[in-house]
């Protein structure tokens, strides 16, 4: 079966992203237009079909589609942002998503977004904090007809900004959640204390793709039996997203 991503370049207010990165005020959007379109192409060489839509120059973080809904099976949920700023940004990607997959929207007052959301195999992770609640976990759950565990950390934004899921059976985590008795049945790679914002990765078969910065995390991932795939992704950095934040893989 083959795999699709829906992809958005960066709109013309990308600089306006929210974020709390220390280098924000240097961000280059031609440089992120070009790492886009790498990013783009590299999926497209591991044989995913791209669907690019238009840059929505109104939603500054409207690039990182991946918060806009949860795809599993022949279901798709069309998550609440919890920045109401960032809200319209899931029409046209409800519109596109609609012709593959059957459709719900999250309920208020329920919150969810994809960055929190990881998909093992015969289940999902839920991590529940500043972007996702509880009730939002639950309409997932039942509208998805899939095990959903969750994970509680109310410091972070984005649970995969710490743990992301890489197949065979493996995780890429940081270690604050090394003993999370959800976990407990995986093999771990825990990240390397000075790389431990490094563990968003996006994974496409045994093919890990990784920012180029994270060397140290690279190797370890290689040693677990995956094939490596660096990019610089810095511009995107910049807007506290990473490599799974930018697409919709289904």
């Amino acid at each position: 079966m083959s795999r699709h991503a829906i992809v958005r370049p960066p709109g013309a207010k990308f600089k306006r992203c929210i974020s709390a990165h220390p280098l924000h005020h240097t961000l280059d959007i031609d440089l992120a237009l070009k790492q886009h379109k790498k990013y783009c192409e590299t999926l497209q060489n591991l044989e995913v079909e791209i669907i690019e839509l238009e840059p929505a120059d109104e939603y500054p973080d409207s690039c990182f589609v991946e918060d806009t809904v949860v795809v599993f099976g022949k279901r798709a949920l069309i998550t609440r942002m919890a920045k109401e700023t960032r809200r319209g940004e899931s029409q046209r990607v409800e519109e596109v998503i609609s012709e593959f997959k059957q459709v719900t929207s999250i309920l208020a007052p329920a919150t969810i977004e994809g960055g929190d959301v990881i998909h093992f195999p015969n289940s999902l992770l839920c991590g529940l904090t500043q972007r996702t609640n509880r009730e939002g976990a639950s309409q997932m759950e039942k509208w998805l007809e899939t095990p959903v565990h969750c994970i509680e950390d109310l410091n972070i934004m984005h649970i995969k900004s710490h743990i992301t899921y890489l197949g065979k059976n493996t995780i890429l985590l940081n270690q604050r959640y090394l003993d999370d008795p959800v976990l407990e049945s995986f093999s771990k790679i825990v990240l390397p204390g000075e790389e431990s914002h490094s563990a968003n990765t996006l994974a496409i078969g045994d093919v890990v793709i990784m920012s180029v910065r994270h060397k140290k995390t690279a190797e370890q991932v290689r040693e677990a039996g995956f094939e490596v795939i660096h990019l610089n992704m810095s511009e995107f950095e910049k807007c506290d997203g990473a490599l799974t934040c930018l697409s919709i893989i289904f």
